[in-house]
């Protein structure tokens, strides 16, 4: 009998080939090869979502940008009008007066009306306050301009929220809200650089400020070429214009946004007084020159960014949230209370605004997250807008009260003042974490 034949190997498969037998896979026959198209599809997904975080982050860092381009003008526009400081602290709390009712009402438009146009409109009264700010003959019409740009920051809270919670994915709802965070922070710590370097180096105040409309107005620009990226889908659009027509207010009778409210609304104080009086405080106590005292407040939204990023690293577990935020606040206490108490040689104290924005900025993103589990489904303008209004009440309260202590020359109550505000907030920041608690169980059930 002959020999059977000797068998052949089988021949080796293409990729294609491959991809045709479902009996072929990448890693053996349990593992079917992934789809080229479901690859696609997750590119694109990622491609659609970074568009929408990063034209809403760069609106978001140029209303932050908006919002001091005014305060560290103060020692020129002071001298321009002859006016005190409290006059000068007055025309923040016009401007955040102006901004906190404005948001209250901006969340029912937004969830009625839909975001872009907001948005849209929100920049361009930014760009026409600052132009009017740069050309203002007195302190009255200023004071008028410093209302329109309130108006133009109201809106970006609610609207920012609403677009990213409707078009970002739940995987990347946690990054999202990190870079927003943070871009609003790299927005504040520009705007003293940019408007006192222009200032110093053309000798007017003007010239920052019809700069620092320029800006306003580009973006604006950008922004509406890119306004595909900010459509909200329709189901979402209908879901919220839904329950608004259910009950316009009853998210109003939830505790947590009561509690949020609070938090916002303490923790505004002190960033006010950072932001306005207590860096010229500082100057006086230790001898800080006024170029230097424009950079130590930048220099507070510098490490408070990276402080938000911490903070959002360790989110990972929520269960840390309290403990990780309270740290950051007790930090920043501590070094508050050491400026104003302490005698420091004027190189260390930017160092000791770097350390104290670094603590603030570890809680940063808990309260983004703490305020959408206390918002019910299709209310997320409404309740983003009056929760983030409480930043805009502290805000309006901050200039008058510093300010009155700052003509008063109390430099060192001024610090101990913000030390104090930072001290609240970690007994209010286990208030709006008790309250949110069982708002967030439920949503996850």
């Amino acid at each position: 009998m002959a020999p059977a034949p000797a068998r052949l190997p089988a021949p080796e498969l293409t990729y294609h080939q491959r991809l045709a037998d479902p009996a072929h896979s990448c890693h053996g026959a349990q593992a079917p090869c992934p789809s080229p198209m479901s690859t696609l599809s997750v590119d694109t997904g990622l491609r659609r979502d970074a568009a929408t975080i990063g034209v809403i982050s760069v609106a978001h860092g140029v209303s932050h940008f908006g919002q001091l381009i005014v305060p560290p003008l103060f020692p020129w526009i002071g001298t321009a009008f002859g006016l005190s400081n409290t006059e000068l602290g007055f025309m923040l709390t016009v401007y955040f007066v102006c901004s906190c009712v404005g948001q209250s009402l901006a969340g029912f438009v937004v969830d009625r009306h839909g975001a872009e146009r907001v948005l849209l409109a929100g920049l361009g009264l930014m760009a026409l306050s600052a132009a009017g700010l740069a050309a203002s003959p007195s302190y009255g019409v200023m004071l008028v301009c410093m209302g329109v740009a309130g108006l133009g920051n109201c809106v970006f809270h609610p609207v920012d929220f609403s677009i990213l919670n409707a078009r970002i994915g739940a995987a990347r709802l946690g990054q999202a809200y990190a870079v927003h965070a943070i871009s609003g922070n790299v927005g504040w710590a520009l705007a003293p650089v940019f408007v006192v370097g222009i200032t110093t180096t053309s000798g007017s105040w003007r010239a920052a400020l019809w700069a620092a409309a320029t800006v306003c107005a580009l973006t604006l620009f950008l922004v509406w070429l890119q306004r595909p990226a900010l459509a909200v889908p329709q189901a979402a659009q209908e879901a919220a214009n839904g329950a608004q027509d259910e009950s316009d207010f009853a998210f109003l009778r939830l505790p947590a946004v009561w509690a949020c409210f609070a938090f916002f609304t303490i923790f505004s104080v002190a960033l006010g007084a950072v932001q306005t009086f207590a860096p010229a405080a500082a100057g006086k106590l230790h001898g800080v020159m006024a170029e230097q005292v424009a950079l130590c407040l930048s220099i507070y939204m510098i490490t408070a960014a990276a402080g938000m990023v911490l903070g959002g690293y360790l989110l990972r577990d929520p269960k840390r949230c309290l403990k990780v935020a309270n740290l950051g606040f007790t930090v920043a206490a501590v070094v508050a209370l050491a400026v104003g108490l302490g005698t420091w040689p004027a190189g260390a104290v930017p160092l000791l605004f770097g350390l104290m924005g670094f603590g603030a900025g570890i809680a940063g993103p808990s309260r983004d997250l703490l305020v959408k589990q206390a918002a019910p489904p299709g209310a997320t303008g409404r309740v983003y807008g009056v929760v983030y209004s409480g930043l805009d009440v502290g805000m309006s309260l901050a200039p008058l009260i510093f300010g009155v202590l700052m003509d008063a020359g109390s430099f060192r109550t001024v610090w101990v003042g913000v030390a104090l505000t930072f001290g609240l907030l970690i007994a209010t920041a286990f208030n709006v974490g008790r309250r949110a608690a069982p708002r967030a169980a439920v949503a996850g059930t």
